[in-house]
């Protein structure tokens, strides 16, 4: 399944020139494929899964909108004084979470969010100061997480806010967008991003609640957030893998089939719906069909996520730590930037008796850990390292 969320620290601020193009035309509205939903099997929502909560300011939020950044407004102007407002480490002190993702309100409230609740809290006060705002998903390299047997792949978006339309006139010639990016870039690097509706960000958004509901073991909800995610946008193919995904763990595979076959049909090369097809036909019976997608699979994803991860647990589970040392490094190397991969090499050279290499690492799956909980769990292993008292374990 896919979520939008990644492993990012910092606030980066680039100016980018907005085009107009005028004469194009409009492709023809996807249906909504409602001949994927099938409502009855599955207990009514419990909760509001409008794209209007989505983005709704909550009381306390119309109060630091009124008052908690009255001077940075005015000292500033509207765009700038709302991203200081939100951001300077004097004010509201928001971090960086890559837990459940939030509603503005709850972003909010929580003063965290991973980035695509981050870009909904932004975007509901830009739009309430008459900001325009424009959203992107950028291309990122793939970032893997694990839970249980599921498997997520973070993507990330961004949002780029424009100037009010009375600013715009006191600031002749200044027509140029503000990109708001919470994904750390090399120096001199350059984004590839599509702009994206905002109807997208809300499927986006509908289609992690479903992915975070299912991980939860909530496939009753996870269902009606993914359906939602699919009314928002039918074009959003990773809610269509996440659709696929809830009937079969609800043990519906006639009805996963096709919302994973719909996946291929747009995009044959996508591997997140080809693996979950391969389960759903072994586990149907249909072995020889299995087998010949399974062998597609292994061309397109020599390496599966994780893979030489498992390697390493196993070896460590064996005794042997150069060979775990050996697999996690290896794993590192394809994705420098999961916490647990480094905590595993930490662990492996804690083994081999190098306290200063498992020290490196378990300074780096701090930095790279996404969550509070996360990070006190790496702060108390490195002061049991310090202390030298108990295994890392």
């Amino acid at each position: 399944m896919k979520s939008w969320s990644r492993s990012i620290t910092s606030l980066l601020l680039s100016l980018t020139l907005s085009f107009s193009l005028f004469g194009c035309a409009t492709a023809p509205p996807v249906p909504v494929p409602v001949q994927l939903f099938h409502d009855a099997l599955f207990k009514p929502a419990a909760q509001d899964l409008s794209a209007e909560q989505v983005f709704a300011l909550s009381p306390a939020m119309q109060d630091y909108l009124d008052f908690g950044m009255r001077a940075q407004l005015r000292n500033k102007g509207s765009r700038q004084g709302l991203l200081d407002a939100l951001y300077n480490k004097s004010a509201l002190q928001l971090e960086y979470d890559s837990g459940d993702t939030r509603t503005a309100a709850q972003a909010f409230a929580d003063r965290r969010g991973n980035c695509l609740s981050l870009v909904i809290m932004t975007a509901a006060f830009a739009k309430q100061l008459g900001l325009p705002v424009r959203y992107q998903s950028v291309y990122v390299d793939e970032l893997w997480s694990r839970s249980g047997d599921l498997y997520f792949l973070s993507g990330h978006v961004n949002l780029s806010l424009g100037r009010s339309l009375s600013e715009s006139r006191d600031s002749a010639g200044d027509s140029a967008m503000l990109t708001v990016d919470f994904l750390r870039q090399p120096p001199g690097s350059r984004q590839r991003a599509q702009v994206i509706e905002e109807h997208t960000i809300v499927a986006m958004f509908m289609n992690n609640r479903a992915a975070e509901n299912l991980q939860a073991g909530r496939i009753d909800a996870a269902y009606w957030w993914a359906r939602a995610a699919l009314v928002a946008d039918p074009k959003l193919l990773a809610a269509y893998n996440t659709l696929g995904v809830i009937y079969r763990r609800h043990g519906d595979l006639g009805l996963a089939e096709p919302a994973l076959r719909h996946v291929l049909a747009e995009e044959p090369g996508n591997t997140q719906a080809m693996s979950n097809l391969v389960l759903l036909l072994k586990e149907s019976g249909r072995l020889a069909e299995a087998t010949q997608f399974a062998q597609l699979l292994a061309q397109l994803q020599p390496y599966p996520p994780y893979k030489f991860f498992d390697l390493g647990l196993a070896a460590m589970q064996a005794g042997d730590y150069q060979a775990a040392k050996d697999w996690f490094s290896k794993e590192i190397a394809r994705s420098a930037y999961v916490h647990e991969f480094h905590f595993g090499l930490a662990l492996a050279n804690y083994g081999l008796g190098d306290l200063v290499a498992a020290r490196r690492q378990l300074y780096l799956a701090l930095e790279n850990s996404n969550t509070q909980q996360d990070r006190q769990l790496y702060t108390s292993k490195l002061d049991l390292l310090r202390l030298r008292q108990t295994p890392l374990r």
